[in-house]
């Protein structure tokens, strides 16, 4: 109706009016793949988009450790693309959090694509976790079935990524309590991570010297708590793309190639954890469960054994290098774990390794 007239003039029964239908599902399922940014607008990096395909598979935390430039952000803002599609009940819920936030695009009636969010490193306490006077949902519950990207990681307030810790990456809950009254948003999403390797951000660099001095680097690794890289599977070292590769006319793989792989690897999760409340994926894993689903044999014990010893990994890798080895397993429809894929799990532990930043 566009006049008072109008509507004066339906309800005396003077006028009729079309209804508009609005067929939600069909809305839902023609936005599904509207996703900006795509794996095959990244020229090379194809050890990273692996690394990204297996967090998506396993629903697991990632961080990305590289020099300026080298294409940290790109990527993370392309890991969305690669997810499994939400489902109805998903979106309905993403909708209603962004809803209540009063966080809405303009004509956006439904989200259907996963959200991505990225707050900048001087967030509030309250703006990342949720809160205030009147309880709005945070930055992580807006993140809810997406990925929260914390880039620059080091910059943030410890007292933020400490309220980070707390509750919501372990329950995938976060509950705001006042005076009179507890509120309690849903806070599962994916955490990626990117930092520079020091100050400067050339540690490691193949061309550049790093101009940090002696114990630098590890003081300024030393700003994440060991609690949270506890909760980080995957970490990953990006080196800047050779010229070559930048110039190549080559095609690179598109998400929806990738997306097909890590949903049916999310099936075989979905069948494996069907009778476990609570448990979607390998990353939401106890230490218990761990144990009953990820055996490997004598070979891959030794195999772990030297791995852990050599390269000087600390016990809190062993659980996560397991866990990733799973999905590993699971992209390649395997049902046991073999020595190639605990392999692949071992190279992303690199900030483990005791020689790092030394």
């Amino acid at each position: 109706m566009e006049t008072l007239k109008e509507v004066t003039d339906f309800f005396d029964d003077k006028i009729e009016l079309e209804p508009i239908v609005v067929n939600t599902r069909e809305e839902f399922y023609n936005h599904l793949n509207e996703y900006e940014f795509d794996f095959s607008d990244v020229k090379g990096q194809e050890n990273i988009k692996r690394a990204l395909e297996i967090a998506a598979a396993g629903g697991h935390n990632v961080i990305l450790i590289g020099p300026p430039g080298a294409g940290k952000t790109m990527l993370a803002k392309r890991l969305p693309s690669i997810l499994p599609p939400l489902n109805l009940h998903e979106a309905l819920e993403t909708t209603k959090i962004h809803s209540v936030a009063g966080k809405m695009a303009k004509d956006t009636s439904l989200i259907s694509v996963r959200p991505f969010r990225s707050p900048h490193h001087t967030i509030s306490d309250v703006a990342l976790v949720g809160g205030g006077g009147v309880p709005q949902p945070g930055e992580i519950s807006l993140a809810h079935n997406g990925v929260l990207f914390l880039d620059e990681l080091p910059e943030f307030k410890r007292t933020v990524l400490e309220v980070l810790l707390r509750q919501p990456v372990e329950d995938r809950v976060v509950t705001i309590s006042r005076a009179k009254f507890t509120v309690e948003y849903p806070a599962s999403f994916m955490l990626v991570a990117a930092m520079n390797p020091c100050p400067c951000g050339y540690y490691n660099h193949p061309e550049k010297d790093c101009v940090c001095g002696p114990g630098i680097v590890q003081k300024y690794l030393n700003k994440i708590s060991g609690p949270l890289m506890d909760r980080i599977d995957i970490h990953v070292e990006v080196v800047p793309v050779p010229f070559r590769e930048l110039s190549s006319t080559k095609i690179s793989e598109k998400s929806e190639s990738v997306r097909e792989r890590v949903v049916a690897a999310r099936l075989i999760q979905e069948e494996r954890f069907k009778d476990l409340k609570g448990v979607y994926c390998n990353a939401h894993m106890s230490s218990k469960l761990l144990r009953e689903v990820c055996q490997i044999t004598e070979a891959g014990h030794v195999l772990l054994k030297n791995a852990m010893e050599r390269l000087s990994l600390s016990a809190r890798a062993y659980d996560r290098i397991l866990k990733v080895a799973r999905t590993v397993a699971d992209l390649d429809n395997s049902q046991d774990i073999s020595i190639e894929h605990l392999s692949e799990a071992i190279q992303y532990r690199s900030l483990d390794r005791e020689s790092w930043g030394s």
